[in-house]
């Protein structure tokens, strides 16, 4: 029984909402493509803090999830950003899909508090 009121603590199973399931993976796929520019361009700095993020964007559970998307996010400071390290062809669809996936998780939130 005390897993079941821990379960219901965290909200519902991230494949119990396919939006930000789908939103997620979409998510971790331009990570990829991001890491692997980073890696190539030899950025340790920006390979070392996106290493864990597509993995996370891919396999954590919704607060989790919420967390690493935040990270993910975080790239894009005002006075250090991963736009001036990598092309904007790849920095802008992640920042993309990282908004779009943060907005429905909020929505998620936000209809659970209801």
């Amino acid at each position: 029984m005390p897993e079941r009121s821990t379960r219901a603590a965290r909200g519902p199973a991230r494949h119990e909402i396919p939006a930000i399931d789908d939103l997620g993976l979409a998510a971790a796929r331009h990570g990829d493509r991001l890491l692997a520019a980073a890696r190539d361009r030899d950025s340790g700095r920006w390979s070392a803090f996106l290493e864990p993020l597509p993995d996370r964007l891919r396999d954590d559970d919704l607060p989790s999830l919420r967390a690493a998307a935040m990270r993910a996010r975080a790239a894009y400071g005002p006075k250090d950003s991963i736009r001036d390290v990598l092309p904007s062809d790849l920095t802008e669809p992640f920042l993309e899909a990282i908004d779009r996936l943060l907005r429905e998780i909020n929505r998620e939130l936000n209809r659970a508090r209801r």
